[in-house]
């Protein structure tokens, strides 16, 4: 029996370390190709050590610094608002619909359960934030579309409640004189952490990430978040070579397109896990959440 338990955990150590491997070797491509001349490049394609290193891609991208750090000021606004504000409104409608005593909670939750299934679109989601909230080209185009668009976040915190929180707790909170706010802010809350970390951290990732709202809603510059900013400079890019590079001349052919690309990609991913290993213990404890109990 011990040479069974050492054995699969030499197994789970190497299908661990593999899958890592398979997750960071992808981004150590992207940091080298970044950084990679774009003759070698083309030349000899894209390599673990860059063949012929350069940071020609990074200096193009450093001559729009101001644009860059205006879009990472945008991209930080909408994601640390969306991120709170998204949270608590699905804590605020999980923790009633996880109450027995909650009126038609039944007809609630399969509203929540029906937005997860169908949705109206996107031509009438455009007019309903355009002309009934009148929020094109406004910063709430990039949070308030985003706010609602999980019906899975509610369920799961709705289940949590259930099945973590004891209800007897909740009742000698009530004994004690504390009301609906004073149980949810003081008892279930604090329980809730590893939870409230996880859901955060993958609402944060979608703001973050988001560039459709940006795509649909902004046409001002002062506007854009950091993945529109790249997105469109890339896009910059791909004009340019494909349109005017054949009467451009030497200097406009030499553009390094592909590395540019690349680091474009650094620049976007590169908070995210730098941010990441702080949420990590929260979102240890929170994937363990909905386990068999023993």
């Amino acid at each position: 029996m011990k040479n069974e338990s050492r054995g699969l955990t030499w197994f789970s150590y190497i299908a661990m370390f593999l899958f890592a491997a398979v997750c960071i070797i992808p981004f150590i491509l992207l940091i080298s190709a970044s950084l990679t001349d774009q003759d070698a490049i083309i030349a000899s394609g894209y390599s673990f050590i860059p063949q012929q290193f350069s940071t020609a891609a990074y200096t193009y991208l450093y001559e729009r610094g101001s644009d860059i750090a205006r879009a990472y000021g945008v991209t930080i606004f909408i994601t640390v608002i969306g991120t709170i504000v998204g949270v608590s409104i699905t804590t605020l409608l999980a923790y009633p619909l996880s109450r027995k005593e909650t009126p038609n909670r039944n007809l609630i939750m399969f509203l929540v359960f029906f937005t997860m299934l169908f949705n109206g679109g996107l031509v009438p989601s455009y007019l309903v934030y355009t002309q009934l909230f009148d929020i094109k080209n406004t910063i709430w185009a990039l949070i308030l579309p985003g706010l609602l668009t999980n019906g899975f976040y509610v369920m799961l915190m709705r289940t949590f409640f259930q099945t973590t929180i004891p209800p007897a707790l909740i009742e000698s909170s009530q004994l004690d004189g504390a009301n609906e706010y004073r149980v949810l802010w003081s008892v279930v809350l604090p329980l809730s952490t590893p939870l409230l970390a996880t859901i955060g951290l993958f609402t944060s990732i979608m703001y973050w990430n988001d560039w459709q709202n940006g795509m649909i809603y902004i046409t001002k510059p002062e506007f854009y978040s950091i993945q529109n900013l790249l997105n469109r400079i890339m896009q910059d890019v791909q004009f340019i070579q494909g349109n005017l590079a054949a009467n451009a001349g030497d200097a406009m052919q030499q553009m390094p397109s592909d590395s540019v690309k690349m680091a474009i990609a650094v620049i976007g991913v590169l908070p995210i896990l730098v941010a990441y290993p702080f949420f990590q213990k929260y979102f240890i404890k929170g994937i363990m959440i909905g386990a068999v109990k023993g």
